[in-house]
């Protein structure tokens, strides 16, 4: 597809173009090739992110792990951070079992509403998407993600966040809705400590956007009010780790400012 479409701009770009116009019409190509490999990056991130969502649906661990670069790092909830591939299939497996789906288990990881960006070099994206996640109970996290292109040209999750804005048991949000889940009721534990301790539904929290207003490219300031609030762990050494492996922020600035297209 991509050499039929440069096949065809190039050829309108000779006829449409004299010779004292020939640079201009080379870099005009070299712009649409580049505008090309950028929508299919952005399409890939996408691809990555919705095989994650059909992977966690029927306990595929290993194959959701090769997802991941292999200095990536994982964070779910309130469950703290886990750092490399091989903790993530580490979690996945201890956590929620084995590799394979179980009789009487019923688990759907439906994502929506994906924005995805990548850096002017091309090498870096991100996405910020939601989620609706039937399982044992129902919940709603909010995922933002940050990715890397490989030498082979693939692209894999670098850092997987996911706060939860909702979740509970089967007899309702409103009244059993659950504040958080905590390192300490989880098994396996994590690497490092959460990076942002936060409580969920009724409270909230506004994960920060990776990306600007697209119509001002003035970054969106999350209102903190007294249901919102929410605090860092104190700074610990091992705390501002997972603060900086975790690639957060307090609530006031984005996590970054990728280029629009």
């Amino acid at each position: 597809m991509r050499a039929l479409l440069l096949a065809a701009s190039a050829a309108t770009l000779a006829v449409c173009s004299a010779p004292a116009t020939a640079q201009s019409a080379a870099e005009r190509l070299d712009a649409l090739d580049q505008r090309i490999t950028r929508l299919e990056d952005l399409n890939e991130i996408e691809r990555v992110q919705r095989a994650y969502g059909y992977f966690v649906d029927k306990s595929q661990w290993t194959p959701l792990a090769d997802l991941f670069t292999e200095d990536a790092t994982l964070e779910i909830g309130g469950k703290g951070i886990f750092v490399g591939r091989d903790r993530v299939l580490e979690y996945m497996q201890t956590a929620f079992g084995p590799d394979g789906t179980r009789e009487g288990l019923l688990a759907n990881h439906m994502q929506f509403q994906p924005i995805p960006d990548i850096s002017e070099d091309g090498q870096t994206g991100w996405m910020r998407a939601r989620a609706y996640v039937m399982s044992v109970g129902w919940g709603l996290p909010l995922y933002e993600n940050e990715y890397e292109k490989g030498e082979d040209g693939k692209w894999r999750i670098s850092r997987l966040t996911g706060p939860f804005t909702m979740y509970t048991n089967w007899d309702g949000w409103g009244e059993y809705a659950l504040n958080n889940t905590w390192p300490d009721k989880f098994d396996p534990p994590p690497d490092l400590p959460p990076s942002v301790v936060y409580l969920t539904y009724p409270a909230y929290y506004i994960i920060p956007f990776h990306y600007p207003n697209p119509v001002t490219g003035e970054a969106f300031i999350p209102a903190t009010g007294e249901v919102g609030a929410y605090h860092r762990p104190p700074g610990t050494a091992a705390q501002e780790e997972s603060m900086r492996v975790g690639r957060t922020v307090n609530g006031t600035q984005p996590i970054a400012e990728p280029p629009r297209d």
